[in-house]
C-alpha cells in the first residue's frame, strides 16, 4: 500500500464519521512525513502507518473496542502489508492498553513485537499530536487525554503505566532529530 492509498483509506473510514479523529490523523501523518525525511526512515511504511494508525476506531473495523487491535485486524483483512499492520497494531504502548482491556494475549499472539526506529517514530508522531492535529509535548498530550477520559478510566490507567516507556521513546526520537542532518525546512516543521 502506498501513502496515497493509505490516506484515501483513512479518509474513507474517519473523515465523515469521526472528524476529530481525522484531524488528529492528519496531524500525525504530516509529522510522520517530516520525521521520515529528517531521520531517513522508510517513508512509505512510516507515513502509511501514520495515516492508518487510528482506523480501528471506525465502525467497519471496531470489533473489540481496542482500536490498535481492531485496526491491525482490519488492515490485515484488507491485504495491507505486514510492516504497516504490525506498526498499527502495536503503536503507542498498545500492549499496556491491551492488558488494561484484558486483550494482551490476543494482541501479542496475533501481532509480532515492533520496535526500533520506525515504531519509535510512529509513537513519537502520535503522542506529540493532539486530538485536533495540534503539536503537543508528551506532558500536554497525556494531560489532555486524562482530562478527556477522567482519572478512573482505563485510558488514564493505561497512560499512567505507559508514561515511562512513552517518555523514553519520545526522548530517543527527539535526540535523533536534534542530531539529524536534515534540511532546515524539515527541522522547522518539527519545531
Amino acid at each position: 500500500m502506498d501513502v496515497d492509498e493509505a490516506q484515501r483509506m483513512a479518509a474513507g473510514l474517519l473523515a465523515v464519521d469521526l472528524p476529530r479523529r481525522w484531524r488528529h490523523v492528519q496531524g500525525v501523518a504530516a509529522k510522520a512525513e517530516a520525521v521520515a525525511a529528517a531521520l531517513c526512515l522508510p517513508r512509505e511504511v512510516l507515513v502509511s502507518s501514520a495515516w492508518l494508525h487510528d482506523v480501528g476506531y471506525a465502525a467497519p473495523a471496531a470489533r473489540t473496542g481496542f482500536h490498535a487491535l481492531d485496526g491491525g485486524r482490519y488492515l490485515r483483512s484488507e491485504g495491507v502489508e505486514d510492516a504497516v499492520v504490525n506498526l498499527v497494531a502495536r503503536h503507542s504502548c498498545a500492549c499496556v492498553e491491551a492488558e488494561e482491556r484484558g486483550l494482551r494475549g490476543l494482541l501479542t499472539d496475533e501481532f509480532p513485537v515492533t520496535d526500533g526506529p520506525l515504531a519509535d517514530a510512529l509513537w513519537f508522531c502520535d503522542m506529540t499530536t493532539g486530538p485536533d492535529g495540534e503539536d503537543l509535548d508528551l506532558a500536554g498530550r497525556l494531560s489532555e487525554a486524562r482530562e478527556r477520559y477522567g482519572p478512573e478510566h482505563l485510558i488514564s490507567r493505561y497512560l499512567e503505566r505507559a508514561e515511562p516507556e512513552l517518555q523514553a521513546v519520545i526522548s530517543r526520537v527527539e535526540q535523533k532529530l536534534t542530531h539529524s542532518p536534515a534540511p532546515a525546512s524539515t527541522q522547522r516543521q518539527l519545531a
